[in-house]
């Protein structure tokens, strides 16, 4: 198609797995041809550097700052990426002068928007330079220094996907990462986002506490527990889930002290609830109910909070797959949209998504 920016996008997620990279092509409006999708996973060196900079970064009070590990875990983050863009391009047979733009939105270590703070590592000069490619980052740092939560970004895309599918009616597209966000969509209205509640991350870091694996694979560990409403009521004790959209929180915003006293298949269970309950309380906040719940990102895989959502949710659930979207690719196709919108001048938050007073444009452009 004509006029259309050819990006690659780029996602290292709050689950810290590994790099997500897509292609896809864009007018950064609403002609989106979806393209190849491929993750490199980080090695165990890798993830436990990064969750050492998470601590690391706790203390920050300056965004450029780069204390204790947060340097070193920030040149592995952009030497991880310009590897997985080149094997990606290389297992592909994509030649990278056919590449206009690469979106690389790093390695989310903090985020306050309270404080008026949001860090992801990653050196995009540092990044086009290997690359020879145009690369577009720091996509947070404009909203939240305008006022708004810095997040969720990806709305604009879900918005993209909804009107080229033309749902005559309102929908919920749900991402459930390390965090969940949802953004509901009405024809012919602005989208309506936050995020939602911890999403993967309190389930991840109990597997990796008791076993010392990386998730609780298709939900098994969950699916053999039964939920402990004590405990349930206790992580939901908390002030952000009675807020109204927008709103956005922290990794680390929630604790695992409720669930310490269970077993494991408890405990995962009561996590999965948890999750799903988060995300059922938006629901109340929305101007409608939706029609569908679309589900994408590493929480559709989790067959049991699969189930926990689709006996919470007010409608019909499906995965981004069956409507030939990708559920795997959906945060990497984003910010290869929101880099090529970056490049046309078009704004990437809006009123409804993030709180910012009105749309704002992000996103610092670096070349080679």
């Amino acid at each position: 198609m004509a006029n259309l920016t050819r990006t690659i996008g780029l996602m290292s997620g709050t689950s810290m797995d590994g790099v997500d990279v897509a292609l896809i092509e864009t007018d950064g409006k609403e002609k989106i041809e979806l393209g190849p999708f491929g993750s490199f996973a980080y090695g165990d060196e890798d993830r436990a550097l990064l969750r050492a900079a998470l601590v690391d970064a706790a203390r920050l009070d300056d965004r450029i700052a780069r204390p204790g590990t947060l340097a070193q875990a920030e040149a592995m983050v952009t030497l991880r990426h310009a590897e997985a863009v080149e094997r990606f391009l290389a297992e592909r047979a994509i030649d990278r002068k056919c590449v206009d733009v690469v979106g690389f939105h790093g390695q989310t270590v903090l985020h306050r928007p309270e404080q008026g703070l949001t860090v992801q590592i990653g050196d995009g000069a540092a990044l086009a330079a290997r690359l020879g490619v145009t690369v577009v980052h720091d996509f947070r740092a404009a909203d939240v220094a305008a006022g708004g939560q810095g997040a969720p970004l990806v709305p604009a895309f879900h918005r993209a996907l909804a009107a080229r599918a033309g749902f005559a009616a309102p929908v919920v597209v749900i991402n459930i990462g390390g965090v969940a966000n949802l953004t509901f969509i009405a024809p012919g209205e602005e989208p309506i986002a936050c995020d939602a509640g911890p999403g993967n991350a309190l389930l991840d870091d109990l597997m990796l506490a008791r076993t010392g694996e990386q998730m609780d694979r298709d939900g098994a560990a969950a699916a053999a527990g039964r939920v402990d409403r004590a405990a349930l009521a206790a992580l939901l004790d908390n002030d952000f889930f009675a807020k109204a959209p927008p709103k956005a929180l922290d990794r680390n915003a929630f604790s695992l002290a409720p669930v310490e006293r269970l077993g494991l298949e408890d405990a995962a269970a009561t996590l999965s609830a948890f999750t799903a309950a988060g995300i059922e309380s938006v629901m109340a906040h929305l101007p409608a109910s939706p029609t569908l719940a679309i589900v994408c990102g590493g929480g559709a895989f989790n067959k049991t909070l699969m189930r926990e959502l689709a006996d919470r949710l007010p409608c019909p659930l499906a995965d981004a797959n069956s409507l030939g979207w990708s559920a795997e690719a959906m945060e990497a196709e984003a910010f290869a949209y929101l880099a090529a919108r970056a490049l046309k001048n078009l704004p990437l938050t809006f009123p409804g998504t993030t709180g910012v007073r009105e749309p704002t444009y992000g996103g610092v452009i670096a070349r080679p």
